[in-house]
Protein backbone atom coordinates (compact mmCIF):
# COMPACT_ATOMS: atom_id res chain seq x y z
CA UNK A 1 0.00 0.00 0.00
CA UNK A 2 1.33 3.42 -0.98
CA UNK A 3 -0.05 5.94 1.54
CA UNK A 4 0.25 9.61 0.73
CA UNK A 5 -1.10 12.90 2.08
CA UNK A 6 -3.64 14.93 0.15
CA UNK A 7 -4.79 18.45 1.01
CA UNK A 8 -8.57 18.08 0.85
CA UNK A 9 -9.70 21.40 2.34
CA UNK A 10 -8.47 24.84 3.32
CA UNK A 11 -9.78 27.82 5.26
CA UNK A 12 -8.66 31.15 6.69
CA UNK A 13 -9.63 33.97 8.99
CA UNK A 14 -8.58 37.61 9.25
CA UNK A 15 -9.54 39.89 12.16
CA UNK A 16 -12.04 42.62 11.31
CA UNK A 17 -9.84 45.60 12.14
CA UNK A 18 -7.79 46.89 9.20
CA UNK A 19 -4.91 49.30 9.85
CA UNK A 20 -3.64 51.23 6.84
CA UNK A 21 -0.22 52.75 6.32
CA UNK A 22 -1.77 56.20 6.63
CA UNK A 23 -3.07 55.33 10.09
CA UNK A 24 0.39 54.20 11.15
CA UNK A 25 2.00 57.33 9.70
CA UNK A 26 -0.17 59.44 12.00
CA UNK A 27 1.60 57.83 14.96
CA UNK A 28 5.05 57.05 13.57
CA UNK A 29 7.69 58.92 11.60
CA UNK A 30 6.87 57.13 8.35
CA UNK A 31 4.67 57.45 5.26
CA UNK A 32 2.53 55.23 3.09
CA UNK A 33 5.00 55.75 0.23
CA UNK A 34 7.98 54.76 2.42
CA UNK A 35 6.30 51.54 3.59
CA UNK A 36 4.97 50.53 0.17
CA UNK A 37 8.22 51.22 -1.68
CA UNK A 38 10.25 49.05 0.73
CA UNK A 39 7.78 46.27 1.54
CA UNK A 40 4.81 46.34 -0.83
CA UNK A 41 2.47 46.49 2.20
CA UNK A 42 -0.59 48.77 2.13
CA UNK A 43 -2.51 47.49 5.15
CA UNK A 44 -2.68 44.77 7.79
CA UNK A 45 -5.35 43.16 10.00
CA UNK A 46 -4.99 43.39 13.79
CA UNK A 47 -6.73 41.20 16.35
CA UNK A 48 -9.27 42.90 18.60
CA UNK A 49 -8.70 43.30 22.33
CA UNK A 50 -9.34 39.92 23.88
CA UNK A 51 -9.16 38.11 20.53
CA UNK A 52 -6.59 35.34 20.97
CA UNK A 53 -4.50 33.20 18.65
CA UNK A 54 -6.77 30.26 19.53
CA UNK A 55 -9.82 32.24 18.37
CA UNK A 56 -8.24 32.93 14.97
CA UNK A 57 -7.01 29.35 14.68
CA UNK A 58 -10.40 27.88 15.51
CA UNK A 59 -12.21 29.90 12.82
CA UNK A 60 -9.66 28.95 10.15
CA UNK A 61 -9.84 25.27 11.16
CA UNK A 62 -13.63 25.23 11.11
CA UNK A 63 -13.67 26.74 7.63
CA UNK A 64 -11.08 24.24 6.38
CA UNK A 65 -13.10 21.30 7.73
CA UNK A 66 -16.28 22.70 6.18
CA UNK A 67 -14.47 23.08 2.85
CA UNK A 68 -13.26 19.47 3.10
CA UNK A 69 -16.68 18.18 4.16
CA UNK A 70 -15.13 16.36 7.10
CA UNK A 71 -16.47 16.45 10.70
CA UNK A 72 -14.08 17.23 13.57
CA UNK A 73 -14.82 13.81 15.05
CA UNK A 74 -12.79 12.25 12.22
CA UNK A 75 -9.67 14.32 12.94
CA UNK A 76 -6.73 12.40 14.44
CA UNK A 77 -4.37 15.31 15.04
CA UNK A 78 -4.21 19.10 15.25
CA UNK A 79 -0.84 20.71 14.51
CA UNK A 80 -0.71 24.44 15.22
CA UNK A 81 2.24 26.50 13.99
CA UNK A 82 2.49 29.72 16.01
CA UNK A 83 4.99 32.11 17.56
CA UNK A 84 2.28 33.80 19.62
CA UNK A 85 0.54 31.11 21.71
CA UNK A 86 -2.24 32.06 24.11
CA UNK A 87 -0.13 30.91 27.07
CA UNK A 88 3.36 29.57 27.71
CA UNK A 89 1.49 26.32 28.30
CA UNK A 90 -0.71 24.43 27.66
CA UNK A 91 -0.35 24.22 23.89
CA UNK A 92 -2.82 26.47 22.11
CA UNK A 93 -3.61 23.52 19.83
CA UNK A 94 -5.27 21.70 22.73
CA UNK A 95 -7.70 24.61 23.17
CA UNK A 96 -8.53 24.43 19.47
CA UNK A 97 -8.93 20.65 19.73
CA UNK A 98 -11.50 21.03 22.51
CA UNK A 99 -13.46 23.82 20.84
CA UNK A 100 -13.55 21.94 17.52
CA UNK A 101 -15.10 18.94 19.22
CA UNK A 102 -12.21 16.66 18.28
CA UNK A 103 -12.31 13.64 20.60
CA UNK A 104 -9.48 11.45 19.31
CA UNK A 105 -5.74 11.65 18.84
CA UNK A 106 -3.44 14.51 19.82
CA UNK A 107 -2.91 18.23 19.46
CA UNK A 108 0.32 20.21 19.82
CA UNK A 109 2.04 23.47 18.87
CA UNK A 110 5.21 23.83 16.82
CA UNK A 111 7.49 26.85 16.65
CA UNK A 112 9.56 27.71 13.59
CA UNK A 113 8.36 31.32 13.29
CA UNK A 114 7.54 32.21 9.66
CA UNK A 115 8.54 28.72 8.46
CA UNK A 116 6.13 27.11 10.91
CA UNK A 117 3.48 26.13 8.38
CA UNK A 118 5.99 24.36 6.12
CA UNK A 119 7.48 22.59 9.14
CA UNK A 120 3.94 21.57 10.11
CA UNK A 121 3.31 20.30 6.59
CA UNK A 122 6.31 17.98 6.90
CA UNK A 123 5.16 16.75 10.32
CA UNK A 124 1.59 16.10 9.20
CA UNK A 125 2.76 14.40 6.00
CA UNK A 126 5.06 12.04 7.87
CA UNK A 127 2.44 11.11 10.48
CA UNK A 128 0.07 10.22 7.64
CA UNK A 129 2.64 8.35 5.53
CA UNK A 130 3.66 6.18 8.50
CA UNK A 131 0.03 5.27 9.09
CA UNK A 132 -0.21 6.91 12.52
CA UNK A 133 -2.89 9.37 11.39
CA UNK A 134 -5.54 9.47 8.68
CA UNK A 135 -6.79 13.05 9.04
CA UNK A 136 -4.75 16.03 10.26
CA UNK A 137 -5.75 19.66 10.65
CA UNK A 138 -2.70 21.87 10.15
CA UNK A 139 -3.06 25.50 11.22
CA UNK A 140 -0.84 28.57 11.05
CA UNK A 141 -2.14 31.29 13.38
CA UNK A 142 -0.61 34.46 14.80
CA UNK A 143 -1.44 37.53 16.85
CA UNK A 144 1.95 39.01 15.97
CA UNK A 145 0.75 42.50 16.89
CA UNK A 146 1.14 41.49 20.56
CA UNK A 147 4.94 41.18 20.28
CA UNK A 148 5.63 44.32 18.24
CA UNK A 149 7.35 47.43 19.48
CA UNK A 150 4.93 50.03 18.15
CA UNK A 151 7.60 52.73 18.41
CA UNK A 152 10.00 50.86 16.11
CA UNK A 153 9.00 51.83 12.57
CA UNK A 154 11.43 49.34 11.02
CA UNK A 155 9.48 46.35 12.39
CA UNK A 156 5.95 47.31 13.47
CA UNK A 157 4.86 48.29 9.94
CA UNK A 158 5.74 44.82 8.60
CA UNK A 159 3.42 42.48 10.49
CA UNK A 160 -0.23 41.58 10.84
CA UNK A 161 -2.52 39.01 12.48
CA UNK A 162 -4.43 36.13 10.91
CA UNK A 163 -4.85 32.38 10.57
CA UNK A 164 -5.02 29.78 7.83
CA UNK A 165 -5.58 26.03 7.91
CA UNK A 166 -5.58 22.95 5.72
CA UNK A 167 -7.01 19.47 6.17
CA UNK A 168 -4.72 16.62 5.12
CA UNK A 169 -6.04 13.13 4.57
CA UNK A 170 -4.46 9.78 3.85
CA UNK A 171 -5.05 8.36 0.40
CA UNK A 172 -3.83 5.22 -1.35
CA UNK A 173 -1.91 6.31 -4.41
CA UNK A 174 -1.59 4.29 -7.60
CA UNK A 175 1.69 2.33 -7.23
CA UNK A 176 2.38 2.56 -10.96
CA UNK A 177 1.67 6.28 -11.19
CA UNK A 178 3.90 6.89 -8.19
CA UNK A 179 6.80 4.69 -9.25
CA UNK A 180 10.25 6.21 -9.44
CA UNK A 181 11.62 9.45 -8.06
CA UNK A 182 10.29 11.87 -10.68
CA UNK A 183 7.13 13.72 -9.68
CA UNK A 184 5.72 14.45 -13.16
CA UNK A 185 3.33 11.49 -13.23
CA UNK A 186 2.39 11.43 -9.59
CA UNK A 187 -1.22 12.04 -8.61
CA UNK A 188 -2.55 14.53 -6.05
CA UNK A 189 -0.76 14.85 -2.73
CA UNK A 190 2.42 16.07 -1.06
CA UNK A 191 5.36 15.09 -3.24
CA UNK A 192 8.11 16.12 -0.81
CA UNK A 193 9.03 18.49 2.02
CA UNK A 194 12.43 20.00 2.79
CA UNK A 195 13.48 21.69 6.05
CA UNK A 196 16.59 23.59 7.16
CA UNK A 197 17.77 25.79 10.01
CA UNK A 198 20.93 27.65 11.02
CA UNK A 199 21.13 28.55 14.72
CA UNK A 200 24.26 30.65 14.12
CA UNK A 201 21.94 33.32 12.68
CA UNK A 202 19.70 33.60 15.78
CA UNK A 203 20.53 37.27 16.26
CA UNK A 204 19.24 38.39 12.85
CA UNK A 205 15.56 38.04 13.76
CA UNK A 206 14.38 37.37 17.31
CA UNK A 207 12.23 38.48 20.23
CA UNK A 208 14.11 40.03 23.15
CA UNK A 209 12.16 38.19 25.83
CA UNK A 210 10.93 34.83 27.01
CA UNK A 211 9.97 32.90 30.16
CA UNK A 212 13.46 31.48 30.71
CA UNK A 213 15.53 34.58 29.92
CA UNK A 214 13.58 37.66 30.98
CA UNK A 215 10.20 36.38 32.23
CA UNK A 216 8.62 38.88 29.82
CA UNK A 217 7.09 38.50 26.37
CA UNK A 218 9.54 40.88 24.69
CA UNK A 219 9.42 42.51 21.25
CA UNK A 220 10.54 41.64 17.72
CA UNK A 221 14.04 42.79 16.77
CA UNK A 222 15.48 42.43 13.29
CA UNK A 223 18.54 43.12 11.17
CA UNK A 224 16.52 43.76 8.04
CA UNK A 225 19.39 44.02 5.57
CA UNK A 226 20.90 40.68 6.58
CA UNK A 227 17.52 38.92 6.74
CA UNK A 228 16.79 40.11 3.20
CA UNK A 229 20.14 38.82 1.94
CA UNK A 230 19.70 35.40 3.54
CA UNK A 231 16.07 35.16 2.42
CA UNK A 232 16.68 35.55 -1.31
CA UNK A 233 19.60 33.07 -1.25
CA UNK A 234 17.98 30.46 1.01
CA UNK A 235 14.55 30.55 -0.62
CA UNK A 236 15.96 30.13 -4.14
CA UNK A 237 18.09 27.22 -2.89
CA UNK A 238 15.19 25.44 -1.16
CA UNK A 239 13.01 25.75 -4.27
CA UNK A 240 15.78 24.19 -6.36
CA UNK A 241 16.21 21.43 -3.77
CA UNK A 242 12.51 20.55 -3.90
CA UNK A 243 12.46 20.52 -7.69
CA UNK A 244 15.65 18.44 -7.95
CA UNK A 245 14.23 15.88 -5.51
CA UNK A 246 11.27 15.35 -7.86
CA UNK A 247 13.11 15.54 -11.18
CA UNK A 248 11.47 18.83 -12.10
CA UNK A 249 12.42 22.31 -13.28
CA UNK A 250 11.00 25.76 -12.48
CA UNK A 251 8.96 25.59 -15.70
CA UNK A 252 6.93 22.72 -14.19
CA UNK A 253 5.63 24.92 -11.36
CA UNK A 254 2.12 26.26 -11.81
CA UNK A 255 2.04 28.32 -8.61
CA UNK A 256 4.43 29.35 -5.87
CA UNK A 257 2.67 30.16 -2.59
CA UNK A 258 5.44 31.81 -0.56
CA UNK A 259 5.66 33.21 2.91
CA UNK A 260 4.45 36.80 2.56
CA UNK A 261 7.32 38.70 4.18
CA UNK A 262 8.16 41.45 1.76
CA UNK A 263 7.35 42.12 -1.90
CA UNK A 264 11.02 42.79 -2.64
CA UNK A 265 11.98 39.36 -1.28
CA UNK A 266 9.30 37.72 -3.44
CA UNK A 267 10.48 39.59 -6.53
CA UNK A 268 14.13 38.80 -5.77
CA UNK A 269 13.43 35.10 -5.36
CA UNK A 270 11.47 35.01 -8.63
CA UNK A 271 14.36 36.70 -10.49
CA UNK A 272 16.92 34.31 -9.01
CA UNK A 273 14.84 31.33 -10.21
CA UNK A 274 13.94 32.89 -13.55
CA UNK A 275 10.22 32.62 -12.75
CA UNK A 276 7.54 35.09 -13.85
CA UNK A 277 5.98 37.03 -10.99
CA UNK A 278 2.58 36.04 -12.42
CA UNK A 279 3.14 32.51 -11.05
CA UNK A 280 3.48 33.78 -7.47
CA UNK A 281 0.46 34.15 -5.18
CA UNK A 282 0.96 37.52 -3.48
CA UNK A 283 -1.18 38.82 -0.60
CA UNK A 284 1.44 40.78 1.36
CA UNK A 285 -0.02 44.14 0.27
CA UNK A 286 -3.26 43.38 2.16
CA UNK A 287 -2.17 40.98 4.91
CA UNK A 288 1.42 42.14 5.65
CA UNK A 289 3.65 39.49 7.25
CA UNK A 290 1.45 37.14 9.30
CA UNK A 291 4.35 34.78 10.08
CA UNK A 292 3.19 31.12 10.22
CA UNK A 293 -0.27 32.13 8.95
CA UNK A 294 0.86 33.76 5.71
CA UNK A 295 1.15 30.68 3.46
CA UNK A 296 -2.21 29.10 4.37
CA UNK A 297 -3.90 32.52 4.12
CA UNK A 298 -2.54 32.99 0.59
CA UNK A 299 -3.24 29.35 -0.33
CA UNK A 300 -6.88 29.58 0.74
CA UNK A 301 -7.38 32.75 -1.27
CA UNK A 302 -5.88 31.24 -4.44
CA UNK A 303 -7.88 28.02 -4.12
CA UNK A 304 -11.18 29.78 -3.53
CA UNK A 305 -10.76 32.30 -6.35
CA UNK A 306 -9.97 29.49 -8.79
CA UNK A 307 -6.33 30.22 -9.54
CA UNK A 308 -5.13 26.92 -8.05
CA UNK A 309 -6.89 24.07 -9.84
CA UNK A 310 -6.87 20.29 -9.65
CA UNK A 311 -3.64 18.89 -11.10
CA UNK A 312 -1.61 22.08 -10.55
CA UNK A 313 1.90 21.80 -9.16
CA UNK A 314 2.09 24.10 -6.13
CA UNK A 315 5.28 24.96 -4.28
CA UNK A 316 5.17 26.51 -0.80
CA UNK A 317 8.30 28.04 0.70
CA UNK A 318 9.23 30.16 3.71
CA UNK A 319 12.06 31.54 5.82
CA UNK A 320 11.80 32.75 9.41
CA UNK A 321 13.72 33.48 12.58
CA UNK A 322 16.21 30.85 13.64
CA UNK A 323 16.97 31.16 10.84
CA UNK A 324 14.64 28.42 9.61
CA UNK A 325 13.58 27.76 6.04
CA UNK A 326 11.75 25.09 4.12
CA UNK A 327 9.60 24.11 1.17
CA UNK A 328 6.81 21.71 0.29
CA UNK A 329 5.91 20.57 -3.21
CA UNK A 330 2.27 19.54 -3.71
CA UNK A 331 0.29 18.18 -6.63
CA UNK A 332 -3.17 19.68 -6.13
Amino acid sequence: MNIRSEIVGCGSYLPERIVTNDELSSKLETTDEWIQSRTGIRQRHLAADGELTSDLALKAAERALEHAGIPATEVDMVVLATTTPDNTFPATATKVQHRLGMINGAAFDIQAVCSGFVYGLAIADNFIKTGQCKTVVLIGAETFSRILDWEDRTTCVLFGDGAGAVVLRASEGDPEANAGEAGHNRGPGILSTHLHSDGATNDLLYVDGGPSSTQTVGHVRMNGREVFRHAVTNLAAIVEEALDANGMSPDDIDWIVPHQANKRILDGTARKLGLPVEKIVITVERHANTSAASIPLALDEAVRDGRIKKGDLVLMEAMGGGLTWGAGLVRW
